[in-house]
């Protein structure tokens, strides 16, 4: 039974179920680096007999694996069930994924969809060059707004009065740590009309972002990554020209606002 009083929507966390999705987050974060017990315990500050007792609900019910030992214990495949739910029950997902083809057939590079979720943006789906095979970014990836294309278009959308204090992470020596640089940085794109990531998050890789302004102020973006070695001035100017019309598209697509549902 939740209890009233608290101060998010007058309802009070439920602690059992916030220590849940705690749990789930930091098996996820791990990616391919399973987690022993006593990590578990120590990283969320429960006891070990409780964290035991979860993780084996968890285990039963699809959302935790563990290993033939049943020492080591990973995300499980009922998160990716959920996760692919979401993004079919999106309506801008569906709209915008016949777009990220489009432009990723006139240009023949990366070509990203990602929503702001917090201080990070989240990626919706990618559809990779065939020039170019590794892969850096896929559907799920987290990365912090102040470090990509992405995350720089959708934080132009907003006053600067909203960045964080500095200092930022750094993903590489271009990436902006200071809130100064990155309200410049802002605001260029905003004069701009699009952001340019010159390999601020992930080295020999420049990116170039584009809200998409159906919400107001935008929660998705579209990208183009492409190697350093590749990117000629006619190049720049093509991506940016073909990118800009996708954004045109989608727009028109998606009814300001969003579809039927407001989700917030």
């Amino acid at each position: 039974m939740s209890e009233t009083g608290g101060a998010s929507g007058g309802v009070r966390e439920v602690k059992s179920a916030a220590r849940t999705v705690e749990l789930l987050e930091v098996l996820a974060a791990r990616g391919d680096r399973p987690a022993r017990l006593q990590e578990l315990a120590d990283e969320l500050g429960v006891p070990r007999s409780s964290m035991y007792a979860l993780l084996q609900t968890l285990i039963s019910r699809g959302w935790v694996r563990t290993d033939v030992t049943g020492s080591l214990y990973g995300i499980g495949i009922h998160a990716l069930l959920t996760g692919t739910s979401y993004l079919d029950s999106d309506p801008r997902v569906r709209v915008v994924r016949p777009y990220l083809d489009e432009a990723s057939e006139a240009l023949g590079e990366t070509i990203h969809l990602g929503r702001l979720d917090g201080r990070d943006v989240a990626y919706l789906a990618t559809r990779e060059s065939h020039e170019y095979l590794r892969t850096i970014s896929r559907v799920g990836r987290r990365l912090p707004a102040h470090v990509g294309a992405l995350g720089k278009a959708l934080l132009a959308e907003r006053p600067d009065a909203e960045l964080p204090d500095g200092p930022y992470e750094a993903l590489t020596p271009n990436t902006h740590t200071s809130r100064e640089s990155l309200a410049a940085d802002l605001a260029e794109i905003r004069a701009r009309g699009y952001s340019v990531d010159r390999e601020e998050g992930v080295p020999g890789i420049v990116g170039f972002g584009f809200a998409l302004r159906y919400d107001t102020p935008a929660q998705d973006a579209v990208s183009c990554s492409v190697p350093v070695a590749r990117l000629t001035p006619a190049h720049e100017e093509r991506i940016v020209a073909v990118m800009r019309e996708i954004r045109a598209k989608v727009e028109a697509m998606v009814p300001a606002g969003g579809g039927s549902v407001h989700w917030r």
